[in-house]
């Protein structure tokens, strides 16, 4: 097992910046103001109340390299088997940067309002191929369905029921879905955020994602909507959105659980509105 460190990094100017070592957010040590706002954990919040958040760096066998892997779960919880979501970057992201929408505070309220049973989220980095191996070599969904469930268990946490993902990240959500319906261990539910389901191969071919548009078709999730299985699916999106056409497309074809186009764009501001509803979402399902 990888030793641990927890680290934590405050966004500035687009770069990471180290800022403190510490065992998590509920502890006493001290991070910026700024970080707290990068994490989603910013203003008077007592101690007692923050996220737990711990950063460990990991080596990937499918990424071949190694990997940031953050957990976040609330506070004041037993952690052994604690039900886990797979939290899914978008593009150009990390796992330090999955969390949008203030995140890790809103799960915070709703444990400790009893308004939904605690569970967490875990987040590694997976590149910008669409989570998938577009780079011989570079799997980040083998990371996702082989590595991730063992350094869970190394860690004392339950195996994923969930999956959430953020623009790049809600297509290697539904991916993701998808792959584990044909290992017969389906997902209990899917949370996409603003979903980056693109609808023409040319657009699609400036990403530099796909090795040609035959691939590309074989895992889009719009072109493979009877392969989802039977997951509950939620998608969230502003109605402003450069992404909303394939987020019609996919919920017209797909029927999800869970369809909210609201006011928004493509950003934290309509994010913050919508992530209570998908933790909400997500809390329904948690096994018990």
């Amino acid at each position: 097992m990888v030793g641990r460190r927890a680290v934590l990094t405050a966004l500035g100017g687009g770069a990471l910046a180290a800022v403190g070592v510490t065992a998590g957010l509920h502890t006493n040590a001290p991070f910026g103001e700024g970080l707290r706002h990068a994490l989603g954990v910013a203003g008077q919040v007592p101690a007692v109340q923050r996220a737990v958040i711990r950063v460990e760096r990991v080596r990937s066998r499918c990424r071949g390299q190694d990997v940031d892997l953050l957990t976040m779960v609330p506070p004041g919880v037993p952690t052994g088997g604690l039900p886990m979501s797979l939290l899914l970057h978008g593009r150009f992201g990390t796992a330090r940067t999955a969390a949008v929408g203030r995140m890790p505070e809103l799960l915070v309220t709703a444990v400790h309002r009893g308004s939904v049973p605690p569970f967490g989220f875990v987040a590694v980095d997976g590149g910008d191929h669409y989570w998938h191996e577009n780079v011989p070599g570079d799997d980040p969904l083998g990371m996702l369905l082989e590595e991730v469930p063992a350094w869970l268990a190394e860690r004392g946490f339950g195996a994923p029921f969930a999956c959430t993902g953020v623009s790049m990240g809600g297509f290697g959500a539904l991916l993701y879905t998808r792959r584990r319906h044909e290992r017969r261990e389906p997902l209990r539910a899917v949370a996409t955020i603003a979903p980056a389901l693109i609808t023409s191969w040319r657009e699609m071919a400036k990403r530099r994602a796909f090795r040609d548009e035959r691939q590309w078709a074989s895992l889009d999730p719009l072109r493979n909507l009877d392969r989802l299985g039977d997951a509950p699916v939620g998608v969230w999106a502003g109605d402003r959105d450069h992404f909303i056409e394939g987020t019609r497309r996919f919920i017209a074809g797909a029927r999800p659980a869970v369809a909210s186009i609201t006011p928004g764009g493509h950003d934290d501001t309509h994010y913050r509105k919508v992530v209570p509803d998908v933790i909400r979402f997500l809390g329904r399902r948690v096994p018990r």
